[in-house]
């Protein structure tokens, strides 16, 4: 193929000399420079070398067209060749349209089954009769989005970003999936529950309703009630005009959470929940454990929300007075968070951690909290029980001593051992096997960092099998 054809190709090897030869035969052509397209029609027309640069293509109808890879497209949504070729052909099946801005576009009857649209936005597009089936709309854009007449049968729709002014007019729908599948669970928190019933015609848009002016903040796994503390105070600190207001904690499947909070009207859910799980993200991976334990002792509403999620995990339900605690105190107005920029740099911390965080741990008040728990166990065992209170004095000593343990491991495995001695006094076999497990858990994680030959892993390895038995559950 010549040089002449190849240099309009999308994935041409001569992008300027591409630009410059559009740029000259529109010289002359059709100008809808800056024009107002809005809704208009161009379905089955030719338009080679057409300037639309700067021009409003809200709803704008592009079926069938021809030649605007010969056009000059400036910065709209026809410049990026995979919406180009959507909007076009309304073909997207099986296509991964992930992170892209597609506000405005018209894909009336698209074609969109198992495609996939995270975190994309679709703001004030049409998607009039389009067939979503099985598309996964995680944290997708919808606000002022027309879905009349769509199919979303099979659809997954994690945090999607549906706002009061989203068009669900005879949708058809007959199950949705409130999360994405994973190896273990392919059919997460289908709706309808039943896997033998589905939804009869507007019982879907009914089912929805609830989710438009609430915030629903869902943690599959990994639930780091620190994080999560210290990211919804940043987050309300942030958007006080937003009045974030806790609705509800909810348990979902074996370990996922969803915290529901109202927002006023109109809020940009999908654009706070993005935000919120930006900085969780970022608080787990990047604030170091020591910094987090001082947030969480320091501040009241740190402390308060911690408290009541790590209890909410253990026993499943949360009391209505600690609820109204935490809703009366959600709402921040001052605007004193942590924040936590785009590129992961951690600013305005040392107001409220003192300064100098060299200091922060302070290992012995943990190891403190840990003794203080163990010493109100029995001194004897009950029966053939080895004894749960030598075990864990030695496990404690073990990790206090242990040289190859940063600072920041202990005090998460010291929380995990007095967890263990608190749950010796927990009378519910459930909650008492929860707290077991989740420490269980936090050892693993943080032994597998370091080699088997380590002192502490072959410590544990010995000693948490005989905890368990004292505690009466199995290894």
């Amino acid at each position: 193929m010549s040089i002449g054809l190849n240099v309009f190709k999308s994935n041409s090897k001569f992008p300027g000399i591409a630009k410059l030869a559009i740029n000259l035969t529109a010289i002359g052509g059709t100008s809808f420079r800056c024009a107002n397209l809005t809704d208009a029609n161009f379905s089955d027309s030719i338009l080679k070398h057409t300037d639309f640069r700067d021009a409003n293509l809200t709803r704008t109808f592009w079926h069938n067209v021809k030649g605007l890879e010969f056009s000059r497209l400036g910065t709209t949504y026809l410049a990026n060749y995979q919406i180009r070729k959507l909007v076009t052909t309304l073909q997207g099946q099986d296509q991964k349209f992930d992170g892209l801005n597609m506000e405005g576009v018209n894909l009336k009857d698209a074609n969109l089954q198992d495609a996939s649209f995270i975190g994309t936005n679709l703001n004030h597009s049409i998607l009039r009769n389009a067939d979503l089936s099985r598309g996964i709309l995680k944290q997708t854009q919808l606000d002022g989005a027309d879905l009349t007449g769509a199919i979303l049968t099979g659809a997954y729709i994690e945090d999607w970003g549906i706002t009061s002014t989203t068009n669900l007019e005879s949708v058809r729908c007959e199950y949705v999936f409130m999360r994405l599948p994973t190896k273990d669970d392919p059919n997460p928190l289908r709706k309808p529950d039943n896997l033998r019933e589905t939804f009869a015609d507007g019982e879907f848009v009914d089912f929805i309703k609830p989710y438009f002016d609430t915030l629903d903040l869902y943690h599959s796994q990994d639930v780091d009630p620190r994080a999560i503390s210290i990211a919804l105070k940043n987050l309300s600190d942030n958007h006080p005009e937003e009045e974030l207001e806790f609705v509800a904690m909810e348990r979902r499947g074996h370990n996922g959470l969803n915290l529901r909070f109202k927002t006023r009207p109109g809020a940009n859910k999908s654009e706070l929940s993005n935000e919120y799980f930006a900085n969780y993200g970022r608080i787990k991976k990047e604030l170091p454990i020591a910094v987090q334990l001082r947030l969480a002792q320091q501040d009241a509403e740190i402390s308060t929300l911690k408290g009541t999620i790590e209890k909410f995990i253990q026993t499943r339900t949360v009391q209505t007075e600690t609820i109204q605690v935490i809703q009366g105190e959600m709402v921040v107005t001052e605007n004193r968070g942590i924040n936590i920029n785009a590129d992961g740099n951690i600013n305005d911390i040392s107001s409220l951690v003192g300064g100098d965080l060299s200091g922060v741990m302070n290992l012995g008040t943990i190891s403190g909290n840990v003794s203080n728990a163990i010493n109100q166990l029995p001194d004897k065992s009950e029966s053939e029980q080895p004894n749960l209170k030598e075990l864990l004095l030695q496990l404690q000593e073990v990790i206090q001593n242990d040289g190859e343990l940063l600072d920041p491991d202990k005090a998460d495995l010291l929380e995990q051992v007095q967890a263990l001695a608190e749950a010796k006094q927990v009378d519910e076999p459930t909650r008492k096997q929860g707290l077991a497990r989740k420490a269980m858990k936090m050892f693993d994680a943080t032994l597998k960092s370091l080699p088997d030959t380590a002192k502490v892993v072959e410590a544990c390895n010995k000693l948490l099998p005989l905890i368990l038995k004292a505690l009466g559950l199995p290894a």
